[in-house]
């Protein structure tokens, strides 16, 4: 069982922007804490054989310059890895590309903050509908599965984490992180009005709400 409230309450959430070479982007940051030493958070999120316990299946070549690709979801290519405090990779999927930078640091030796960035062009269309939620909700779901792993939980069974989903307290999980997006699109500068629209949108396609309701799909 997952106790959500305090998961929920684990995670900080920021949305913010930051102006490149290429021009402004749009940057959605997820950070938490785990009880684990630096090494072991690095080696659960970049080694092949750990990723698929908490995360998805990744194939391809992890490290400077390869290309990867999640399980159905993403692909990259990793431009910078700076092994065991992060790395930056780009983030392709639906015909567009945003990037992802993950930076682990130690809180002691046996404590380490995991800190990761999705960062999107500001003209993203998929942001205008739905907000930082549409990837956020996701990394929300990640850094659920990063704390039961590291905690030595079992693997994710792709089955029952769907069929968990679906549950009262998968839906009751899916809320509060949206809300907690909600919350960080306004702090981050976004109208309430603005943000709750797009809030809705994407909650509506995690929950699977039916006719009536606004359930597009956000990673589409």
């Amino acid at each position: 069982m997952i106790d959500v409230d305090h998961q929920i309450n684990a995670v900080s959430r920021t949305v913010g922007k930051r102006v490149f070479k290429a021009g402004e982007a749009r940057i959605v940051t997820v950070s938490q804490a785990y009880d684990a030493p630096l090494d072991d958070v690095w080696d659960a999120c970049t080694n092949p054989e750990r990723l698929p316990r908490w995360f998805a299946p990744v194939t391809g070549d992890l490290t400077l310059g390869g290309t990867y690709a999640v399980q159905g979801n993403a692909s990259g290519t990793i431009e910078r890895c700076d092994p065991p405090k992060g790395f930056f990779a780009t983030w392709e999927y639906g015909g567009e590309v945003s990037w992802i930078e993950l930076s682990l640091t130690a809180e002691g030796d046996d404590r380490t903050r995991f800190r990761l960035e999705h960062i999107a062009h500001v003209d993203d269309e998929r942001w205008a509908r739905f907000g930082p939620g549409a990837v956020g909700i996701g990394w929300d779901l990640s850094v659920m599965g990063l704390a039961r792993h590291l905690s030595g939980a079992l693997p994710v069974d792709p089955a029952e984490f769907e069929a968990w989903g679906r549950s009262d307290q998968g839906k009751a999980f899916i809320t509060a992180a949206g809300e907690g997006w909600y919350e960080a699109d306004v702090a981050g500068g976004e109208t309430p009005e603005v943000a709750r629209t797009a809030a809705d949108r994407t909650l509506a396609f995690y929950r699977g709400e039916g006719p009536g309701h606004e359930s597009e799909d956000p990673t589409d």
